[in-house]
């Protein structure tokens, strides 16, 4: 899992930095230092990874200079071909073609759409330019497939959403942690080392590699994650596991959950979800027990129909048994994407302005109107989540321009082949990226932006902490950052040019302010403070007195006004599609160790590539057998939406009632192409985790590695 590894922290110097992995929000740290014209990563002694990395970490420096690196503006000609030209010529056109859309459309007929590896200064400056520049009220970004489900519960239930409310540090202490729909030995390995000691609790459809080391597994139905944790909350109020002591002084609302929860005894749960009523009572026995007691969730119970109620029923479980706002026991939830905290703070979510401000808020809109010298008037409302803004494409009532920041949606959107149209409909697309992703080979114009050691600025990692990135190197000649791109769309748009800063320093002391008096407070944080080596989790307000940032919150209250956490009632309900008898299989897609998110990164680094080359399918070998599938051939998984085809891979341990397909391939081999994207009422998060497919063999495919794109369905 590690490098060579420093024991100390990096000191920056000219030829070295210190700063983080570019992927998951662990946001591990890392040294980069330029050797005989190469790029070296090497891990450092930073509390998340604690000298360690992963493959993918370690590996990061070579996307730097991939071949197909992005190094000119491009516009599509009249012979359909992208072709380079100046910027001048590229921010032109965007502009004046922007413009026709939104004259004869108005302006939300313009959609932007961002991504959680952004940096704070990006994600703030791009809802910024949205709302102002634009005056769409479009825009959302590729975290809404992320966190949006916890983020949800946890700001209903503690008034606040921070993945961790802890450090990850604290884990290291536990007794006993429930990871629900986390697979964290391979999507953020570096956290096993805070994790191991403890015993594990799994709930995961897979025999993952997490779940190889839990003390115990609980292995439901795809889809019904909500009635096992019903259930589990069933066994710890009839077994007497309640902390009535907490109950009373720190919550409230549990009578309402707890009648809900006493139609789901354990005996309907087994029949529901196929975990054994003993595996139940095990369950919640050692969390009961545990002096320093984890739940905490993941995609796996988030990307649902029902991933609000689901999570919240976790945190009902965590809350009947006294663990949030403990000094070392809580729950939480495990963010995604680098930045995927930070990212959802700052403005670059339909309904949500910086701070972690709601738009519709009339105090918020003042603030921020103050803020941006602005009236509130000229602020849009909320717009359309990800996966509407998506559908709404190319529509006459719909977005008919697109401009997309760091995502990749025509791989990372459920119903991707949908999608694909929708995006190949659009009157005009423009793609910010380093890379010619799958999404900018259908761009008009495709901008090409500064990587990660290319560039300045801050991250918000998974337990709020603020991080700073730092720059090694220049980026190529014509390489600009997604600043100076939004800086110079806007002058051309008919904005004043200090509205829009590009140096990134200059955006976050803008950020302090905006988000001053917010949930996620940075007003007390600068760059001075963060080089000065300062641990700072937000909220983290200016004081007289430096303030010292809050690592953990909710020891003295939660965050509403009575100080207490609110239970929510929930009840289990079926997946938005069930199997029958056309489609009797369950599919379930997550991560693989060597990639991450649409693998436009990890797909272009040879030694991850070398581990995991094309798309897999788990089955189980009854399973395959019946359906006539060997170790090793091409199958065609099909639901009702579409076909992917992927690599078959016989293992033991699946459900004989699901299949598995990892998501970070392109062409032929995407997961999404088949993914049902019916959302949760609430999130907005689309239904990732299950649907209803069938499976076949591939007879024509050639037995070599699925390089090439098929057919889109």
């Amino acid at each position: 899992m590690s490098e060579p590894v420093s024991s100390t922290p990096a000191v920056s110097r000219p030829d070295q930095v210190a700063t983080h992995c570019p992927y998951c929000a662990l946001q591990c740290g890392t040294t980069l230092s330029r050797e005989r014209e190469r790029v070296i990563v090497r891990a450092s002694d930073f509390p998340v990874n604690r000298g360690g990395l992963c493959q993918k970490g370690w590996t990061a420096a070579e996307l730097l200079d991939t071949p197909d690196r992005l190094r000119r503006p491009l516009v599509r000609n009249a012979g359909g071909e992208l072709a380079p030209v100046d910027w001048d010529t590229a921010l032109d056109t965007v502009a004046s073609r922007v413009r026709r859309v939104r004259d004869e459309h108005g302006p939300d007929a313009i959609g932007v759409f961002g991504g959680g590896g952004l940096t704070n200064e990006k994600a703030y400056l791009l809802g910024k330019f949205a709302r102002l520049a634009l005056g769409t009220s479009q825009i959302d970004y590729n975290g809404r497939f992320c966190m949006s489900s916890a983020a949800a519960a946890m700001t209903a239930a503690f008034g606040v959403d921070r993945g961790l409310p802890f450090p990850v540090t604290d884990l290291g202490s536990a007794d006993v942690i429930m990871l629900a729909g986390a697979n964290v030995a391979e999507t953020m390995p570096p956290l096993m080392r805070h994790v191991d000691s403890a015993e594990l609790i799994v709930i995961d459809p897979r025999r993952t590699a997490t779940a190889e080391r839990a003390a115990l597994h609980l292995q439901p139905t795809p889809g019904t994650d909500l009635a096992l944790v019903l259930g589990l909350l069933h066994v710890a109020v009839v077994d007497g596991w309640c902390d009535d002591d907490y109950l009373r002084a720190r919550t409230s609302g549990f009578e309402a959950a707890r009648q809900r929860a006493m139609c789901w005894w354990p005996e309907r749960v087994e029949r529901v979800t196929g975990v054994p009523v003993s595996a139940q009572r095990a369950a919640v026995r050692m969390l009961g027990t545990a002096q320093r007691g984890y739940v905490l969730t993941g995609r796996g119970v988030e990307q649902h129909s029902k991933g609000v109620d689901t999570v919240s029923g976790f945190i009902n479980l965590a809350l009947v048994l006294g663990l949030p706002g403990q000094q070392r026991s809580g729950f939480g939830s495990l963010t995604g994407q680098g930045n995927g905290q930070g990212g959802r703070e700052h403005g670059q979510k339909a309904d949500q302005l910086p701070g972690y401000r709601t738009i519709t808020d009339s105090h918020a809109r003042e603030h921020m109107a103050a803020v941006w010298g602005v009236s509130p008037g000229c602020l849009p409302g909320p717009g359309r989540s990800a996966y509407e803004m998506l559908d709404s494409l190319g529509t006459d009532a719909g977005v008919r321009a697109l401009l997309v920041f760091g995502s990749n949606p025509a791989v990372s959107a459920p119903r991707a082949g949908h999608i694909v149209r929708r995006l190949s409909a659009l009157d005009f697309l423009v793609v910010a990226d380093v890379v010619c992703s799958e999404t900018a080979r259908l761009a008009d114009v495709v901008l090409p932006v500064t990587q990660w050691a290319e560039e300045e600025g801050t991250i918000t990692n998974l337990e709020g902490r603020v991080l700073r990135r730092r720059k090694l190197r220049e980026p190529p000649e014509q390489v600009r950052s997604d600043l100076e791109v939004l800086h110079g769309l806007a002058l051309r748009f008919g904005e004043p040019g200090d509205r829009y800063p590009s140096t990134p320093c200059e955006v976050f002391d803008e950020l302090r302010r905006a988000s001053e008096g917010g949930k996620a407070d940075y007003s007390g944080i600068s760059y001075a403070r963060l080089d000065a080596g300062e641990a700072l989790h937000w909220p983290c307000p200016e004081t007289a007195e430096p303030h010292p940032g809050t690592p953990r919150l909710f020891l003295d209250g939660f965050a509403h006004p009575d100080g207490r956490a609110r239970f929510t009632a929930v009840d289990h309900r079926p997946a938005a599609e069930s199997v029958r008898s056309d489609y009797p299989l369950h599919a379930t897609t997550g991560r693989v160790l060597a990639h991450y998110q649409s693998g436009a990164q990890t797909r272009r680094i040879s030694e991850l590539m070398d581990a995991a080359p094309e798309a897999v399918v788990e089955v189980h070998p009854e399973t395959g057998g019946r359906a006539g599938l060997r170790d090793g051939e091409l199958a065609v998984i099909s639901s009702r939406r579409g076909s992917t085809v992927a690599r078959v891979r016989l293992v033991g341990t699946m459900r004989m009632d699901t299949v598995f397909l990892p998501f970070h391939f392109p062409g032929a081999g995407r997961a999404n192409l088949i993914t049902n994207p019916a959302v949760d009422a609430c999130s907005k998060m689309p239904e990732f985790k299950v649907c209803a497919v069938r499976i076949e063999p591939y007879h024509s495919a050639a037995s070599g590695p699925l390089a090439q794109p098929l057919v889109d369905a």
